[in-house]
């Protein structure tokens, strides 16, 4: 087992550093063809940090691991919620300032609630993968016609506007994005076959390692991102990197593993996971909206997410090993 713990370690890491070398290129390359900056972090940097996760999922799904698939998109969004925001809200309280960030809140539970009702009869077939990629394409282009209409006054477009590069020449940045997508594709293979070689070595389904490792490693980029805007002070930017992520993960996620290799959901992710990840965005919604925190997520907020988090991971352990249904 030992060559498939460490692919994973080596998957992870390379898989962070092709993500971060992805989204430097293309928000470079975007930003000297004129692209306004929020619009290159709506589309272009919310593509990026989904990144590994797409490829990590349709690998697993084309190569006969649906598990790691599925549970690789739901375990991140419930990682993105419950561990990345938790933490960086105890770093520091994030209060959201931007008008456009608290209309992708609504935004972000309607494609929840739309995943779950595709996912409700038990597959994932290509109806459903199509559904999810024009709700992608569809999502994209009212992002992009709100942020047209917000882009001068928002905070959100200035925190994005701060954190692209600038001066990267033309062929610079064409070398960074082509890299970065190697190294993505690369790493999201490694990961996979040493995940799939980790789950049967210690008897335990793909999906429940796709729910743990694989969606935890994936959502690397995001936690990085999410703790050093906090960090700079760009609150509106850490919880806009997680509420994108979210809604890519859904509708890409998913979406391009049920077009190319449909399947079955595992029942589990009915009677478990994605009631988890409803209940968090549910969750997050009234904490990003509360007009009594005026959409702060404080510290003590940030505690219990991080609890819940702790305690769903420590369910799938228990489940799996014979504590209960699986």
């Amino acid at each position: 087992m030992l060559p498939a713990v460490t692919a994973i370690v080596f998957g992870l890491g390379l898989l962070v550093w092709g993500a971060d070398r992805f989204v430097i290129g293309a928000a470079a390359l975007a930003r000297s063809l004129g692209v306004p900056p929020l619009l290159i972090g709506l589309t272009v940097v919310g593509f990026g940090t989904s990144a590994p996760e797409i490829l990590v999922s349709t690998m697993a799904a084309l190569q006969g691991n649906p598990g790691i698939a599925i549970g690789n998109a739901i375990g991140s969004n419930i990682a993105n919620i419950a561990l990345i925001l938790g933490a960086t809200a105890l770093i520091m309280p994030l209060t959201v300032r931007s008008d456009m960030l608290r209309r992708e809140y609504p935004l972000l539970l309607a494609v929840s609630a739309g995943a779950f009702l595709l996912l409700l009869d038990g597959d994932l077939d290509r109806m459903d993968g199509s559904i999810l990629l024009a709700g992608l394409c569809g999502v994209m282009l009212l992002l992009v016609r709100l942020g047209l209409h917000r882009r001068d006054h928002d905070p959100l477009a200035e925190e994005i506007e701060a954190e692209i590069p600038s001066g990267l020449p033309v062929a610079s940045a064409v070398g960074w994005f082509l890299l970065g997508l190697a190294v993505l594709i690369v790493s999201s293979r490694m990961l996979v076959w040493g995940a799939v070689d980790v789950a049967g070595a210690l008897g335990v389904s793909d999906l429940v390692i796709g729910l743990t490792i694989v969606a935890v490693g994936t959502s690397l980029p995001e936690l990085a991102a999410s703790v050093m805007s906090a960090l700079k002070n760009e609150p509106d930017l850490a919880i806009g990197n997680v509420v994108g992520s979210n809604i890519w993960n859904l509708l890409a996620v998913l979406g391009v593993p049920g077009l190319l290799a449909p399947g079955l959901v595992p029942p589990e992710v009915l009677d478990r996971d994605i009631l988890v990840m409803l209940a968090l965005t549910l969750a997050l919604f009234v904490m990003g909206r509360s007009m009594q925190t005026h959409g702060t997520i404080n510290r003590i907020e940030g505690t219990l997410l991080l609890t819940c988090f702790i305690a769903y991971q420590g369910w799938i352990v228990w489940q799996s090993h014979g504590g209960g249904p699986t």
